[in-house]
């Protein structure tokens, strides 16, 4: 594909992606119609800015969805050009940790322009090399610590570039149950879509799948054979190759990347996408379409993906061909974390007539789903809080309190304000206001012992804590609607 720069912009013919030599690739991505009405695209601009930035994404995500066996054969002077270039550093976080170079997001910005030219030159003439990412570790909720890999300023740039090249191509490719790092969609998207599936089809049954160590799994070689189904300009796909080999750097040791992409860059939520998209949703989907026998629905986000059906025998016969399925792309379902539950507007009735006491409950994207019925005995699926996530944000709260000890009491109370808020925004659905409600409780708790700790006689009575907490800790909000009303007109 020629740059879209220029009015002709032909488009070279594409060789079926599934001719991939002796190792079998993966499915091809269904057909999906043009849009009707679609306008012209407008000539590309002159000038080179935001909207030229724009323009050229569009035209490729144009060629992508005009036709969807495409592989697109230049791609790199879209990365290179230095607007691209200074979109993406203006795009990365301003005080995000250095990498191995040890330069900062404000240290490249004091000479920018002339460190983008370097930085395209370098693209162009076949000069740029990645470095190693460096290795961090933050806490995860259940106490274990989860690997962050920190890559190089230059190397946020350009994957950052990349990224938005790449996303123009395969937002027309990805199916609609997937909603994990993708524009537009969100954690409550995804949520929304499981709660109207179980509640308006036929689901009595669910596999809550875990990919046991996903992103550190991925297999290089099948991710370059299923980028090569779309990409075909081989200076992309070397600077993808590169990024996925240079290894991490932990404690001064080197060591090298031969499988899994390393979490922190910003390549890495979309190839681990198309990884899946690959191994998992394009399979799914078709067996959906062939296989069963009753009504299925999927929905996943990134490696959690929660799958319905009407019947058990086609949830245990999807369950056995999704191991060997996975097996064959290096992946593995953890087998402590996988399971097959009974759940739906009979599971209650039907597990009590067999005497198997109350439907169990499953965790996705951090809330509890459990069976329910309103006050007038319509059935509904009630998502709380999960205790254990509960768990982990107070003993942060309760750590930053102490650090923050003896700062102004109006200071603390902005900063509660804003964590407070931020969790409603999360966690604020319908049903869940008993959980909020104690997560505000306990926030309000922790401040109060803080502050009687200030002194030997800093004792704050509760009469002058509720002042505090009215005044600085919000009340308690529901941020989300009831799903059906904004599926009903997103989707």
């Amino acid at each position: 594909m020629r740059s879209p720069g220029k009015s002709d912009c032909p488009i070279v013919p594409a060789k079926s992606p599934n001719k991939a030599g002796a190792v079998p690739a993966a499915e091809e991505a269904e057909g999906r119609g043009r849009t009707k009405g679609n306008l012209r695209q407008p000539a590309a601009l002159r000038t080179l800015g935001r909207a030229g930035v724009s323009l050229w994404l569009a035209r490729v995500r144009h060629a992508a969805e005009r036709n969807r066996k495409e592989r697109f054969t230049a791609l790199l002077h879209h990365i290179y050009a230095v607007t691209a270039l200074r979109e993406a550093y203006y795009a990365l976080a301003h005080s995000a940790a250095p990498g191995v170079d040890g330069e900062t997001w404000k240290q490249y910005g004091e000479n920018l322009e002339e460190n983008l030219r370097d930085l395209s030159a370098r693209l162009k003439r076949g000069a740029y090399r990645a470095k190693p990412v460096r290795r961090v570790y933050i806490p995860k909720a259940d106490g274990r610590q989860r690997p962050l890999g920190i890559p190089a300023l230059e190397d946020k740039v350009v994957q950052r570039a990349t990224v938005e090249v790449l996303n123009a191509i395969y937002e027309v490719d990805f199916l609609g149950f997937s909603y994990g790092f993708r524009s537009g969609r969100s954690q409550h998207n995804a949520l929304d879509a499981l709660h109207v599936g179980m509640t308006a089809r036929k689901v009595f049954w669910l596999l809550d799948a875990d990919i046991r160590g996903y992103f550190d799994a991925i297999s290089h070689e099948w991710l370059m054979k299923f980028l090569e189904h779309r990409i075909a300009d081989r200076r992309v796909l070397r600077l993808i190759s590169e990024w996925l080999k240079a290894g991490v750097l932990e404690d001064g040791k080197w060591t090298p990347g031969e499988e899994g992409t390393p979490q922190g860059g910003s390549i890495s939520p979309l190839l681990a996408n198309i990884y899946l998209h690959y191994a998992f949703d394009l399979w799914a989907h078709r067996w959906r379409k062939t296989r069963k026998a009753g009504e299925v629905i999927i929905v996943r986000y990134a490696d959690d993906f929660i799958v319905g059906f009407q019947y058990k025998s086609d949830a245990e016969q999807f369950l056995e061909e999704l191991r060997e399925r996975f097996e064959r792309f290096n992946l593995e379902l953890h087998p402590d974390k996988t399971r097959l539950i009974e759940f739906g507007r009979f599971a209650a009735v039907n597990r009590a007539r067999r005497g198997e006491g109350k439907p169990e409950t499953f965790d996705f994207l951090g809330f509890t789903h459990l069976n329910a019925k309103t006050h007038n005995g319509r059935y509904i699926v009630l998502r709380q809080t999960m205790r254990k996530r509960l768990r982990a944000k107070l003993h942060e709260v309760k750590a930053e309190l102490k650090r923050r000890l003896h700062d102004p009491i109006k200071e603390v109370g902005k900063w509660l304000r804003s964590v407070v808020t931020g969790h409603f925004q999360y966690y604020g659905v319908p049903f869940n206001t008993p959980a909020l409600q104690a997560f505000r409780s306990e926030v309000g708790r922790l401040w109060r012992r803080a502050l009687s700790r200030r002194s030997q006689k800093g004792h704050v009575s509760w009469e002058r804590m509720k002042r505090l907490i009215g005044r600085w800790l919000p009340s308690v909000r529901l941020y989300h609607s009831y799903p059906r009303l904004p599926l009903g007109v997103t989707t």
